[in-house]
């Protein structure tokens, strides 16, 4: 039987890379030793519709994101109008993450919608990427860690989201962050259908 709150739709289960390995070289010591996951100082921001600078930052990296994944995508100008508007209608959170000298390495978009099961919101989390070159450092685990707290802040009891099958990485952080499977094991596979309207 399927779970009332599994969700039906998406319009793409995202490519997700959360823990990639460190880049050979990457933060190790004078005797090569490979440096604690945490060596780095992420900033997390929450982006608010009226900073043009962080919405241009948000919607760089998500082309990036849906090119890396040969995905159509808007232009950049287009997808931060897009993005204001969603955030200033309250139909979207945006989280960017930004390394310790301001570079924007990640992103997140969660869509939080009313529960048809509590009174409490359900976080749908639509968008989760990180750069290819920043991957493996901890960014996106805190990005994460960053998207629940905001959820609940807003309300949320209950969170969901959908990656693809191979993407055992993902899985992993997901997993590692207290998501549990709810399609495959023991029971039956759901798939997602989509269509234009």
């Amino acid at each position: 039987m399927r779970s009332p709150r599994s969700p039906t739709r998406s319009r793409r289960p995202p490519p997700t890379a959360l823990s990639d390995p460190l880049p050979s070289g990457a933060g190790a010591d004078s005797r090569g030793s490979r440096p604690s996951r945490r060596y780095f100082c992420p900033v997390i921001t929450t982006v608010t519709p009226v900073d043009d600078e962080q919405l241009a930052a948000v919607a760089h990296l998500l082309r990036d994101f849906n090119e890396e994944y040969d995905e159509p995508a808007p232009a950049p100008e287009e997808l931060a109008s897009l993005l204001q508007r969603r955030i200033a209608d309250g139909n979207a959170t945006v989280l960017l993450c930004t390394d310790d000298v301001g570079g924007p390495v990640g992103v997140a978009v969660v869509r939080l919608q009313a529960s048809l099961w509590s009174d409490a919101l359900e976080a749908y989390l639509a968008e989760l990427y990180v750069v290819p070159a920043r991957r493996g450092q901890g960014f996106g685990r805190e990005l994460l860690a960053a998207v629940l707290e905001a959820s609940r802040a807003a309300g949320a009891d209950y969170a969901f989201l959908i990656t693809s099958e191979e993407d055992r990485q993902a899985q992993r952080a997901y997993e590692a962050a207290g998501f549990r499977r709810t399609e495959g094991e023991g029971g039956p596979v759901m798939w997602a259908y989509e269509r234009d309207l």
